[in-house]
């Protein structure tokens, strides 16, 4: 009997007879490992299982754990789904139903407006179809069968996919019972597998992107291996609903967004508290690790543009304008300005590394659907750092940053994962150029003994980099800071240094973002501590909360005490009671609340309430300056 051999993740052969599917191959390895798969990567490609075993192909079996399983799954589930739909509405069209990032959709074209009520109904009947637990069966079928087919059932939107088809194409249909759709595949092996699952929200949304098309109706959802992994997701973006940074900022007063500059934040009294005293901290870091701190202007020539590449490679997203006749740009990045700062003098050997940090407004056209609050903006201001450096002292300036890096993250109790992105195709410069840098960010990560992946393909047009990913405190990971190896830009800009050897020589260059844009990094503190900031970073400190009238003197005076020494600090003078006091307070997330009354007038004291804590004590009013100023200043 004919044999075919695939080639498991570990290197191994495994030989199997001719004919033998994917899903009886995994049998045949271990039969719990077939329990739990649900596709196969064959080649790099997601397979189904029901395909058979193709000789010397490179073939991992997937479960729910990877990405390509989930896929499967949530796939699957649209087709449990969309059958439902058709049960319901018979005369429903199906478009397109695939899996996407945490779950998946369908659209549908019908006259039945759905609403929100339909859900739960929708869900049943989904619920139905997984207790019959139909098989799932491929067939591959001709161009004229699946248009006959679809015709036929009046699916307006299948034909026409078929017909875009190219000629050569296999076209698979995937039946379960009485429904049938025209599909690539994988999916599970029955509709009993799809058992955790929940349909989340409504939006239109056009045949195909284009809106000169029809409007269709489009239903999310998700699913999930198990029943408690699915609570367990919808736990987590309840919270995280809870956190957005947008409803907060709006309730603690921190940001708006007017209608008048869309992607343009306005930061209000208690934001910039927020936004200063992560300055400050920033500042403070640079001047430990031997930055100084430049300027750049905001508006700069076309010629400079040119000469960086920006103009040809970034156009698209750049706003210009005209002086004197004359094209300029709003810069949208901070390099070509640090750049015409370290050519204002002639640098020798001996003064590497130079080290220039940059607080730079920058302003990029980005299309006003993908706004999104403090995440996604048109002007930010990135904390930039160029260090220009010897090919000798590339791999000590990578770890130094790394260092800088690992404490400002590790201040907010944010740990990260790191990417390395490699050569994009649009790069400037020599292969011989970017395997060099590429090296020295790979050894200097390695040397620091952190973890990372390679992103091939990603890095910046004129040179690789290493991205962090920071997890907050709900497990999310977030793009924040960036170090980018240049040795394309000095090139350009013929930027010299006078060598040992009284020469002139080619500097290195890193470009780096910790927080990678202020307002980002703001939106990101924000939902990481839900509004409810460490003391040292809290936009009020401390509210005095006096119990009647008679008591609103000496809250202004202990105002007036804690303000000259620089504590952020309110009185709630309102003519209410305490109680209603304390928990508009705590609505706001103050850190501390001090109740005052007579007996604390006439002791100078103040009677402690903690956020999280409640009553914890009563003080001299000076004894808690002094711990609340130590708190903050050692940004506990």
């Amino acid at each position: 009997m004919a044999e075919v051999n695939i080639i498991l993740p570990d290197g191994s052969n495994k030989a199997y007879a001719a004919g033998t599917t994917l899903g009886e191959a995994v049998k045949q390895l271990s039969n719990s490992l077939a329990k739990k798969v649900l596709t196969a990567d064959v080649d790099g490609e997601l397979t189904d299982l029901r395909e058979v075993v193709k000789d010397g192909s490179h073939v991992s079996f997937l479960t729910f754990e990877e990405q390509g399983g989930k896929d499967t799954l949530r796939h699957s589930a649209s087709h449990v789904m969309a059958q439902a739909i058709k049960r319901i509405w018979p005369e429903a069209k199906l478009a397109i139903g695939p899996a996407i990032e945490n779950g998946f959709y369908y659209d549908i074209d019908m006259e039945h407006v759905l609403v929100p009520e339909d859900l739960p109904k929708i869900e049943a009947e989904m619920n139905r179809i997984v207790k019959e637990n139909f098989p799932i069966e491929k067939e591959v079928v001709s161009r004229d069968a699946a248009l006959a087919l679809f015709k036929e059932k009046n699916e307006d939107y299948k034909v026409e996919l078929i017909n875009d088809l190219p000629a050569d194409a296999e076209i698979s249909l995937y039946r379960q019972g009485e429904f049938v759709d025209l599909c690539a595949g994988p999916h599970v092996a029955s509709t009993g597998k799809v058992k955790a699952f929940k349909l989340q929200s409504l939006a239109g949304a056009y045949w195909r992107g284009d809106e000169k098309n029809k409007m269709l109706q489009r239903i999310y959802g998700t699913a999930f291996e198990k029943k408690e992994q699915l609570e367990e997701y919808l736990h987590l973006l309840e919270e995280a609903a809870r956190r957005d940074h947008r409803k907060l900022g709006k309730e603690l007063g921190l940001f708006v967004i007017k209608e008048q500059g869309p992607g343009f934040p306005f930061f209000l009294p208690k934001g910039m508290a927020v936004r200063n005293e992560l300055e400050n901290f920033w500042r403070e870091v640079h001047h430990d690790f031997d930055y100084e701190e430049v300027r750049t202007p905001i508006i700069l020539n076309r010629q400079l543009w040119e000469q960086s590449g920006h103009w040809f490679h970034y156009r698209e997203n750049m706003y210009t304008t005209e002086i004197d006749g004359e094209d300029y740009a709003i810069k949208p990045m901070n390099c070509p300005g640090g750049i015409l700062v370290y050519q204002n003098e002639m640098h020798s050997y001996r003064d590497f590394p130079i080290r220039m940090a940059e607080l730079g407004l920058v302003h990029r056209h980005e299309l006003s659907g993908a706004l999104h609050g403090l995440f996604r903006v048109r002007s930010f201001t990135q904390d930039d750092a160029h260090v220009f450096m010897l090919p000798s002292q590339i791999k000590t300036e990578l770890i130094k940053v790394i260092e800088l890096f690992d404490r400002i993250y590790s201040q907010f109790g944010l740990t990260y994962r790191v990417e390395l992105s490699t050569k994009p195709d649009n790069a400037m410069g020599d292969d011989s150029i970017w395997e060099a840098a590429t090296n020295a960010l790979r050894e200097a990560i390695e040397e620091k003994g952190i973890p990372y992946q390679i992103n091939e393909g990603d890095g910046a047009f004129y040179g690789p980099k290493l991205d962090f990913h920071i997890k907050d405190s709900l497990g999310r990971t977030w793009q924040c800071g960036t170090i980018q190896l240049d040795m394309n830009l000095p090139e350009r800009f013929n930027m010299e240094y006078v060598g040992e050897d009284g020469q002139k020589h080619r500097p290195i260059m890193i470009h780096r973002a910790c927080f990678g844009s202020l307002e980002r990094f703001i939106g990101i503190l924000i939902e990481h501590y839900a509004g409810a900031f460490p003391t040292w970073l809290a936009p009020v400190q401390v509210k005095i909360l006096p119990i009647s009238e008679k008591h609103v003197d000496y809250a202004n005076e202990l105002k007036a005490a804690f303000k000259k020494a620089y504590v952020r600090v309110e009185v709630d003078d309102r003519n209410e009671k305490i109680g209603y006091k304390i928990r508009q307070a705590q609505m706001e997330k103050v850190p501390y609340m001090l109740v005052v009354g007579d007996k604390e007038e006439q002791e100078a004291t103040v009677a402690v309430r903690k956020r999280g804590e409640g009553e914890v004590g009563t003080v001299a009013w000076k004894q808690f300056l002094e711990d609340v100023i130590k708190e903050a200043k050692e940004r506990k």
